[in-house]
């Protein structure tokens, strides 16, 4: 894995610094998608969200991101040998439906992995340790939410550095993991660039929830565990009141089937 330091990383975030800012945030990842209740349209204007900082005194020590041998560079689902699932959600959206789906999977003995949006994290910063001390996994999701495939190379680099700064400044890590905007998947230049930022790997996923296209609850549900299997990666969001209702069905049939919800570190180690 390429580690970079604090140091290095100015460095590549000054290179992008031409980025021209602008884009609209949408919710999910896919070209048409509805934006989800309560976005933001912009960055932040609080001065605070972007002033280096510590986190919190006294909270643990946010895991770094690392390396699976023998899994690749793009990673779309865990072992099929072991009756585990990884919910995975974009971090976007009004923060009370993201904590009412912690606090759901929590209540339930489920884990997480969230892939935040660093324009989200500007407007909700205590969102993060609220993710980690829940004991779920925390991810970056590129700065603005835009088609980060379609960037020229500054301006892509700049997208994944401007949301892992937002990270390390309020949890000590850049997260644990890094997914494309907009895309399931990574083009080869944004895989390029998400190494040298210090994510080993991309992380895809196998099962699409379409939650984002608001269908309502009981399709968000049927979608899920029509799909699911062990080892899958279930894509799925904050910001939507349909995936908010789903989330308790979701996991009681996981439960029935012998299926565990668990962080995606933990579905690969």
């Amino acid at each position: 894995m390429v580690r970079v330091t604090p140091t290095d990383r100015r460095e590549v975030l000054r290179a992008g610094a031409g980025l021209m800012a602008g884009g609209a945030l949408a919710a999910g990842c896919g070209a048409g998608q509805a934006a989800p209740t309560g976005t933001p349209s912009a960055e932040s204007a609080d001065p605070a969200a972007r002033t280096p900082g510590h986190p919190t005194a006294g909270a643990r020590a946010a895991p770094a991101p690392r390396a699976y041998p023998g899994e690749p560079a793009q990673i779309s689902h865990g072992p099929r040998t072991r009756p585990q699932v990884a919910l995975t959600f974009h971090g976007q959206g009004d923060p009370a439906l993201a904590h009412s789906l912690l606090s759901e999977a929590e209540q339930r003995g489920a884990r997480l992995t969230v892939l935040a949006v660093g324009t989200w994290l500007d407007e909700h910063p205590d969102v993060a340790r609220r993710i980690l001390d829940g004991g779920h996994d925390l991810g970056n999701h590129t700065q603005r939410h835009i088609a980060v495939n379609a960037l020229a190379e500054a301006d892509a680099r700049k997208e994944i550095t401007d949301c892992a700064d937002r990270l390390e400044r309020l949890t000590g890590s850049i997260g644990t993991w890094f997914r494309p905007s907009r895309a399931p998947t990574a083009s080869p230049l944004v895989a390029r660039l998400a190494r040298t930022v210090g994510y080993p790997h991309v992380l895809s996923y196998d099962v699409d929830s379409l939650d984002y296209t608001r269908p309502g609850a009981a399709a968000v549900t049927r979608k899920v565990l029509a799909d699911v299997r062990n080892g899958s990666v279930v894509s799925l969001h904050f910001g939507y009141a349909d995936t908010v209702a789903a989330l308790p069905d979701v996991l009681h049939e996981l439960d029935r089937r012998g299926l565990r919800a668990v962080t995606t570190t933990e579905l690969l180690s």
